[in-house]
């Protein structure tokens, strides 16, 4: 890999209602959406792509969220035959519980199972499951 660069800059999260799920994120992660597109012709009015993108210097991804029309709500944890979550955002907190309380006033639900002390599992408004950890 001699003189390549590689570097995730964003990571795309599909969603039912992208606009809506970057909203979430957005009073979440305290993030203003400094992009939001509607809907294409032709399609679904909760149909469009939205960001949040990172500041200047700070190292922080870029979350990108795209219209999917085919969305299945994941289950989490996984059950055989159900649609699963294949991936999941991490976010680093100074104070869980606190932030756990954030996360839910903001649309989030606490999964019924939480695999660690140190960590707490919560779903977005689409079900996409996402980690608090300290």
């Amino acid at each position: 890999m001699s003189g390549l660069s590689l570097q995730v800059t964003s990571v795309t999260i599909m969603a039912p209602d992208p606009r809506a799920l970057a909203v979430f994120y957005s009073r979440l992660l305290g993030r203003p959406v400094t992009t939001s597109e509607g809907p294409r012709e032709g399609h679904p009015a909760a149909d469009g792509w939205a960001q949040i993108r990172a500041a200047e210097g700070t190292g922080e991804v870029t979350l990108n969220f795209e219209y999917e029309e085919q969305w299945k709500r994941p289950r989490w944890p996984a059950e055989p035959g159900a649609q699963n979550a294949s991936q999941h955002l991490d976010i680093a907190v100074d104070d869980l519980d606190t932030a756990t309380q954030h996360a839910i006033a903001q649309g989030a639900v606490l999964a019924s199972y939480q695999p660690q002390d140190s960590v707490r599992v919560l779903l977005d408004p689409a079900g996409h499951p996402f980690c608090l950890f300290t």
